[in-house]
């Protein structure tokens, strides 16, 4: 690699050693890595101390800002108290009590909960889950999963097989089983010529024709809900998640919901699960639920799935699955705390109000803009689709990189706003003010109009 005589010390020993993720390492001979000494609140500050405001919460981990003082406090305590503890056979207050918490908080019916380190993990104990039970509960046929386009469940090697971005699963395509990929929601450009806000979730007709048609093999079928994340931010009608869960009860099929990006109120409720009222076999959580402190993902079940796997240990029923930090004490006191503040602070309140500002102010920006194709919000999720024609809904061409160029202009205009391809979205901590919302939406904007009239 060609590394500039111009760079940072500290951004030359990156670039010597460090293979950064979700990239391609040639383009930082042109763009290095941004080297972050410190953080506040909103705020990231660099090596030469540039600030930088963080609209995306750190790839969606941070609801209550860089450097809580509450949660600073809370770790400091537990490190010096008990760091680690094998989680086989041994337990811990704070695992405890976070159990206790969640399990007030959680869709009615989702009482046991199993301890992982991050979302792709949590995604493949799902998963295992759900086809160990069917098989223990004598459905042996049951062996497929289901899914709808677009979806983004991780990276591993079972969450790619139940993913459909082409971008993170076309090179491992030899290596995976693929579940089945069903046409889902696109709301973008409905087929239907619908809006999700007020539709009846006519597109469910594709996914109830596979399960009918193939429930005696089909163990599980898993979801994002209400908003497909990795996939661009994709918002679609509650009625789709109620649809399907009147289909699977009736059809003996798990369904899996994966509420590792949009749980603990990212779409202004609790669990984006809520706005269908439906409580699902499973559930994966993560992500805001420790503020971007520490690794940590908890899979969520019904009493059913649990009892599938009790029984005697010669009977081979039990989920022989781990994870070195599972139930780690670290994870568990910061997520108790950020449930805490949550309470205290009336966050889901904060979320709503401030959205409402939040897409007022994008609707006032960004309405007339020519390269505007769509504006869609909820809860604390804006999205702006840039398009190369407002009125046809064309897109720019992919070799164009124009997401990655209004990218590399808000940072130098002092914003993180990464694309989701040529989608653009603000997902910043709740703490957000409105007055930096205002300063959110201006520096985007700023950035567009910058890249695109250069480009012309």
């Amino acid at each position: 690699m060609k590394i500039n005589k111009n760079l940072s010390e500290l951004q030359k020993r990156d670039l010597k050693h460090i293979f950064h993720p979700c990239s391609q390492m040639k383009d930082y001979e042109d763009f290095p890595p941004i080297v972050i000494e410190k953080a506040k609140g909103m705020y990231v500050y660099d090596e030469f101390g540039k600030k930088y405001m963080d609209c995306i919460a750190s790839w969606w981990l941070n609801p209550l800002g860089h450097c809580n003082e509450r949660i600073n406090k809370v770790l400091i305590d537990q490190a010096n108290t008990l760091e680690h503890v094998i989680f086989s056979n041994f337990s811990h207050k704070p695992a405890i009590e976070l159990s206790e918490k969640l399990v007030e908080l959680l869709p009615e019916g989702l009482s046991k909960l199993f301890f992982a380190d991050n979302g792709s993990s949590g995604v493949e104990i799902a998963l295992k889950l759900a086809y160990q039970s069917q098989n223990q509960r004598g459905y042996e046929k049951k062996r497929k999963f289901v899914t709808i386009k677009n979806s983004y469940h991780g990276e591993t090697i079972g969450a790619l097989a139940v993913g459909d971005i082409d971008f993170f699963t076309k090179t491992y395509r030899p290596l995976i089983k693929e579940a089945v990929k069903v046409e889902g929601p696109e709301c973008f450009k409905c087929k239907f010529n619908k809006e999700y806000k007020t539709c009846g979730a006519e597109c469910f007709s594709y996914m109830e024709k596979e399960l009918r048609e193939n429930h005696e093999e089909i163990a599980a079928v898993i979801v994002e809900p209400i908003v497909q994340g990795a996939g661009g931010m994709k918002i679609y009608s509650p009625k789709y998640l109620r649809k399907l869960r009147e289909v699977t009860e009736e059809l003996n099929i798990v369904m899996i919901v994966d509420e590792i990006a949009m749980g603990f109120g990212r779409t202004g409720k609790m669990f984006a699960s809520e706005w269908a009222g439906i409580s699902p076999d499973i559930m994966t959580v993560g992500k805001a639920l420790t503020a971007g402190y520490y690794p940590m993902s908890i899979v969520c079940m019904r009493e059913e799935i649990y009892d599938s796997f009790y029984a005697d240990y010669s009977e081979g029923k039990s989920f022989l699955h781990s994870h070195s930090f599972s139930g780690n004490p670290l994870g568990c006191r910061i997520a108790l705390e950020v449930l805490k503040i949550y309470e205290e602070e009336n966050i889901l309140a904060q979320i709503n109000e401030k959205g409402d500002y939040l897409e007022a102010k994008m609707k006032e920006v960004f309405g007339e803009n020519e390269n505007i194709g769509e504006i869609r919000r909820i809860g604390m999720i804006g999205v702006l689709e840039i398009v190369k024609d407002k009125k046809t809904k064309e897109r720019f061409s992919s070799k164009e990189r124009v997401g990655y160029g209004i990218y590399k202009t808000a940072l130098k205009n002092g914003a993180i706003l990464r694309p989701l391809g040529d989608t653009i979205y603000f997902l910043p901590p709740f703490i957000i003010s409105k007055e930096e919302i205002d300063e959110m939406v201006s520096i985007c904007k700023i950035s567009i109009d910058e890249f695109l009239s250069n480009k012309k």
